[in-house]
């Protein structure tokens, strides 16, 4: 079987942690963020973890 191929996609928004979890930042930071309020763009800067469902998904994609 040949070598699976890295999901260049997945890899730039997805980073595993030691412990095992996966980050990943919230939506809707990248640009356009001086009409939203400091608020959000505050909550934006820190990083969320996936859900576990979605971490299942995610299991034999490479990255």
């Amino acid at each position: 079987m040949p070598k699976l191929k890295t999901h260049k996609g997945t890899k730039k928004v997805l980073n595993v942690r030691n412990s095992g979890s996966i980050k990943i930042g919230h939506p809707g930071t990248r640009h356009n963020t001086g009409k939203k309020n400091a608020a959000s763009n505050r909550s934006g800067r820190s990083a969320s973890t996936l859900s576990k469902a979605d971490a299942n998904r995610f299991k034999k994609v490479q990255f």
